[in-house]
């Protein structure tokens, strides 16, 4: 079984695979000033299909084994960390399904970190870091689960696992 090492999230490690920003005392361009400031366009997403969705994934903590990878091929998909900070997996984008499993990274994404996966990216449910229990909100265009998700399910050598 390989073994992942966690990588802590920075632009130039994860721009591969998408964006992110923090949510919780945010950072750069602002509207207004104390007491109200608007930080606009943190993150920035396209759907085709005009309805999106806020859904949440409640995860228990388990194994650091990944052994299902999955991907949207015309979706980008958000997830924010409400509670708890989390691992995601993610591995690039490839032309025939098969899984790069030499290239997959696991990043620590903290709670109040935003983050969009592109379209075609390979990624997995998220895992807890440090707690027993996270939820994670997932902007997702309304129905994604049904009609554009390939899940890939690992087993014996292709299992992955997340290095503490």
């Amino acid at each position: 079984m390989k073994g992942i090492t966690v990588k802590e999230l920075s632009l130039n490690d994860f721009s591969k695979y998408g964006t992110f920003a923090g949510m919780i005392n945010p950072d750069g361009c602002k509207i207004g000033e104390e007491p109200i400031e608007f930080y606009r366009d943190l993150v920035t997403m396209s759907f085709e299909r005009p309805t999106v969705a806020f859904s949440v994934t409640r995860i228990l903590k388990r194994p650091l084994i990944i052994d299902s990878i999955e991907f949207h091929s015309s979706s980008e998909e958000g997830m924010l960390p409400l509670d708890g900070d989390v691992l995601l997996s993610v591995a690039p984008a490839t032309a025939n399904g098969d899984i790069p499993d030499d290239r997959v990274e696991v990043f620590h994404v903290p709670k109040g970190m935003m983050v969009m996966v592109r379209p075609g990216v390979w990624h997995s449910a998220p895992f807890t870091y440090n707690a027993d229990c996270a939820n994670v909100v997932i902007v997702l265009p309304e129905r994604t689960y049904a009609n554009d998700c390939s899940i890939v399910r690992l087993s014996g050598e292709k299992l992955l696992k997340i290095n503490e």
